[in-house]
This record gives C-alpha cells, sequence and structure tokens, in this order.
C-alpha cells in the first residue's frame, strides 16, 4: 500500500477500511433492509408508491416465473432495457435472489447497439420497455433472444398511464403483469449467492467501437455500498431519505448510489421517468421534502434554469452528489445560492461499481476536485513509464479496491490491457494529487467525450460513419457546448465525386447511434492530420 494523505482528511469515524464480505451479497443486504422496513414506501412513480414488502413479493413472483417457466438459473444473463419505472426495481431484485448476471440496456439504444450488447452477453431472455420493442424487433433474429417480457409505463404503479404500444413483429410475448401473475403460482427456490458470484454486466465504450462489459459481482457492489456509507456516515438518515432518482437505473451511477445504497438503509426512491422533461420535474419536486439528489453538471444547471425551481423547499436536503464529468464551480454555486447546499461531486467507473471517489458532503468551499478515495480504496498516479509521479504532478489515476470488477466479460486481452503489474485498474483518467490530499482530474488520457455525463467513445462514431456510402474516413472530437457540457464533432473525408451533405451523416448516425453519440457538428476536410504509423492526431483537430 502506498502512503495515504487523503486520510487525514475523512471526517471523526469514518473507518479506513470496511468489510467486503460483511454481508455474502447484495439480495442478503436488501433482504435485511427489507425485513427491517416491511411496509415502508421503498420506491415511487407518477403518484404511486411500492413498499419494501411489495419489492420483496413482487420480485419474489417474477423470481419464480423466471425459474419454473423460463427455466432461468445462477449465472444465466437476462437483459432488462427499460427507463425509470416501478417494473425496473422489481425485475433488478427477482434477478438478484435468483442468482441471474443483469445486463443493463439503454433504453435509448439503436438496433446496431443493442445487438450487440445481446450477442457479446449471450442472453436469451430480455425484459423490455415496450416504447422500446421496435428497436428489439429490427434485430431479434439475429440474436440468441428467445423470452421476451414486456413492462408498460404504469405497471406495478399508476396503471392509468399510458404506454407505447409493443411492437406487433415480436411473437411470443409475455407482458409483465402476466409473469408476475404466473409466478405467483409457482414455488420459488432460493439460491446460494456469494460475493463472488456476478451480479451485472455494466458496459462501457470500448476501444474498437464496440462496447464491452465489466463484470461485477455481488462482492463490489456490497464493498462499494459500504464504502459510500461509510463516507456518508451518520447523514443517511435510517428510514428518513426521500431519494431523487433522475439518472437512469440502467447507468450504475444512479443504480449504486442511488437505488442498492439508500435502499439498504430503508430510503425511498422517487423514480423520474423523464427528466428530460424539466417542467414537469420540477412539479414532481414540488411533491416532495427531498433529502439526496444525485446528478450531472447538466441536470443540476437544467433545474436552476427551470421556473419554479428557486420556490421549492430544501429544507431537507442534505446531499446533492455530482458526477458522470465534471462539475462546474459557476454551478455549484448557484446551487447552494438556491438550495443551501454545495454540489457534493465525487468519480467513478462503470468498470469500479462505480464510486472510487467522493468529497466530504457539507463542506462551506467548492473544492473543484473528485475529492478523496472511499474506504478500503488505494488510488496512485502513474506516468507512461509506469512510474508514480509526485505530489502536484499529473499522472494516471489507477484505482485498487474491493468494488474494482473482476474483469471484462469475456475478454482477457482487454482487461490485461487496463491492469498495472501491481493490480490497480487502469482509468484512462488523467489527475493530480493536491497538497491537501484530494485528487483533482486534469485531463482524459483516452479520447472519450462527455456528453451530460454519458462516454462517447470517439472508435464507434468513427466506425459506424466510415460504413455511409461517400464517406471515406472520419474522426471526432469533443467540442465545449453549453446543455451538454461537451458535443461530437465529426470530420469527414468525401469519396472523390460523392454528394454527401452534413444533414445526410448526421441522418445517417442517427439511425445507428444513440441520440446523444449523434453528432452536433460535421466539417468536411481534404484529409485528416495523422501520424508517420497513420493514426489520426486528433490533437490537431482541435485546432481547426
Amino acid at each position: 500500500m502506498t502512503n495515504k494523505p487523503w486520510l487525514d482528511l475523512y471526517q471523526a469515524g469514518v473507518p479506513h477500511e470496511i468489510d467486503a464480505d460483511s454481508y455474502p451479497s447484495v439480495w442478503a443486504m436488501s433482504a435485511e433492509a427489507i425485513a427491517k422496513h416491511g411496509d415502508a414506501p421503498a420506491f415511487s412513480n407518477f403518484g404511486a408508491d411500492l413498499s419494501f414488502a411489495d419489492i420483496d413479493r413482487l420480485s419474489k413472483n417474477l423470481a419464480a416465473y423466471l425459474q419454473g417457466e423460463l427455466g432461468l438459473k445462477k449465472g444465466d444473463r437476462i437483459a432488462i432495457m427499460s427507463p425509470n419505472i416501478m417494473a425496473f426495481p422489481v425485475v433488478m431484485f427477482a434477478n438478484m435472489r435468483a442468482g441471474l448476471v443483469q445486463v443493463n440496456v439503454n433504453p435509448l439504444y439503436t438496433p446496431r447497439e443493442l445487438q450487440h450488447q445481446l450477442n457479446d452477453a449471450d442472453t436469451d431472455t430480455i425484459v423490455i420497455f415496450s416504447g422500446s420493442t421496435p428497436v428489439l424487433a429490427e434485430i431479434i433474429a439475429d440474436t440468441p433472444i428467445k423470452n421476451i417480457i414486456v413492462a408498460d409505463l404504469g405497471d406495478c404503479g399508476n396503471s392509468a398511464l399510458p404506454s407505447p404500444p409493443r411492437d406487433e413483429r415480436l411473437s411470443g410475448v409475455v407482458t409483465f403483469l402476466d409473469a408476475l401473475e404466473a409466478g405467483e403460482k409457482l414455488s420459488f427456490t432460493p439460491v446460494n449467492i456469494s460475493g463472488d458470484d456476478l451480479l451485472y454486466l455494466q458496459y462501457t465504450g470500448g476501444t474498437t467501437g464496440l462496447s464491452k462489459g465489466a463484470a461485477l459481482t455481488h462482492r463490489n457492489l456490497v464493498a462499494n455500498i459500504l464504502q459510500f456509507h461509510a463516507l456518508l456516515g451518520d447523514r443517511v438518515r435510517e428510514g428518513e431519505e426521500v431519494v431523487i432518482t433522475a439518472l437512469p437505473l440502467y447507468h450504475i451511477f444512479a443504480l449504486m448510489v442511488n437505488c442498492l445504497t439508500f435502499f439498504s438503509k430503508g430510503g425511498r426512491n422517487v423514480l423520474i421517468t423523464n427528466p428530460r422533461d424539466m417542467p414537469a420535474f420540477v412539479a414532481e419536486l414540488g411533491n416532495w421534502k427531498f433529502s439526496v439528489i444525485t446528478g450531472v453538471n447538466t441536470l443540476f444547471n437544467g433545474l436552476l434554469h427551470t421556473p419554479g425551481f428557486a420556490d421549492l423547499d430544501f429544507s431537507a436536503l442534505s446531499l446533492a452528489g455530482g458526477g458522470g464529468t465534471a462539475i462546474q464551480e459557476a454551478i455549484s454555486n448557484k446551487w447552494r445560492e438556491v438550495t443551501g447546499l454545495h454540489i457534493t461531486e465525487g468519480y467513478g467507473l462503470s468498470e469500479t461499481s462505480p464510486v472510487v471517489t467522493f468529497n466530504m458532503p457539507g463542506g462551506d468551499e467548492f473544492t473543484a476536485t473528485i475529492g478523496v478515495p472511499v474506504p478500503s480504496t488505494d488510488v496512485i498516479l502513474l506516468d507512461d513509464d509506469g512510474m508514480g509521479v509526485a505530489t502536484g504532478e499529473p499522472g494516471e489515476l489507477c484505482v485498487k479496491g474491493p468494488q474494482v470488477m473482476v474483469g471484462y466479460w469475456r475478454k482477457e486481452a482487454e482487461t490485461a490491457d487496463v491492469t498495472t503489474a501491481g493490480g490497480y485498474f487502469r482509468t484512462g483518467d488523467v489527475a493530480i494529487l493536491t497538497e491537501e490530499g484530494r485528487f483533482k482530474i486534469v485531463d482524459r488520457k483516452k479520447d472519450m467525450i462527455l456528453v451530460s455525463g454519458f462516454n462517447v467513445y470517439p472508435n464507434e462514431i468513427e466506425a459506424v460513419a466510415a460504413n455511409m456510402d461517400g464517406v471515406l474516413e472520419a474522426a471526432c472530437i469533443g467540442i465545449p457546448d453549453e446543455r451538454t457540457d461537451e458535443a461530437v464533432k465529426l470530420f469527414v473525408v468525401k469519396m472523390p465525386e460523392a454528394q454527401v451533405s452534413g444533414d445526410d451523416v448526421i441522418a445517417f448516425c442517427r439511425k445507428n447511434l444513440t441520440a446523444y453519440k449523434v453528432p452536433r457538428q460535421i466539417a468536411f476536410i481534404d484529409e485528416l492530420p495523422k501520424s508517420p504509423v497513420g493514426k489520426i492526431l486528433r490533437r490537431e483537430l482541435r485546432d481547426e
């Protein structure tokens, strides 16, 4: 272990270490909360509630259906493709107690993206939101999918909510409510789950343009829940927290920080299905004396600029947690002016379950850093030769701790590429350690672009554009954007005589990429700048 100067910044009572094996599984931790909090509300959405007891009953019924009717067994992968609706936590806890590996899928994925993920995860079962079924219908013949369970907007919640129709091209579909009803008549066989068993495949961008699944175990998530609790200390009040969950649960940030962390302490998660509708979001916030809210910089900024937000009741607010991308000091200052609290910034990745560092909550100053490593976590900064750097000098941020993934799913070479000789995970982010003992991100070693906190990998965009008729080659960079922090700018070299417009390129990308990955700007150039060995020099494109 290296020297850990950040430990001096821990508040009184924060342990330096946690025991990642104090619970055998996330389900064991969750079952303890269910037993303790019973009829208290665990999830709220569109005016409806699900209690801890409801989650227990419904998830057991669904788990019985998955076991008894579909024949799924421990270790099988099951995909969930859904926004923040009541079905999501029911499915998640059913998967968890049945020992299944949950594959979290963005419900806005294009057919190409969905096809890759389902094939890579090697799953024959998907629970999917009705509004996403047209995407599945496009590619289902080219995937292993045999079992389709379709969830509607109001399932297990406000049944009056209209839901998009499911795609008629899909056959053999079972509705979510029918699966629950069938499962109620079946017996569930409890599964022995250990910390080494996989819990999630959390897909992240790949340097080849194809995403890869970070394999996260029960121990990884138990560790990160306990690490986060330890750092927050007595700020988490058992059975009292009201948590605004606007970030999507398919993203590891909201899944761990909002859902699992506060569920384990008897908190209520208020699920926001469409946070992009800011007026409706603010109206919903008006219904709650909420104590916790998480977000990315653009979400906090959007709320601050939505009429009515400043008039809300913030008297119970004890934590506004930010991550995904840098929280801007001006936004945090404005947030404090309106709510009374600074935004507490942290840092993490899909590969680290996700929290690596977090600022001590409740500070009077905005630190402009990602804070300190959570307990049982070691962070080192390495130069290009793999040597440690001095305090204040930049180096690649590398992490070791019980929350770090066991590897990329079925990709030993890629896992080895991000692992140091000493067993640290290489994040690809460049940071410095300040004299005070906090870490600060100064650059990204990779050319990753951060759009509203979501990772966008240039190779994926370029690979899509290169498949377009009339495009010879393409390269992309991130450019500043007031609304999304960064946006994608694509440089395109056309084939000789090709008649291709910027609108054509954007339309093609829109068919093949999730909306936040679609280039905002297209620039046609005669040739791309390249190194002597032919590597595209994106840094020169940034100077264009």
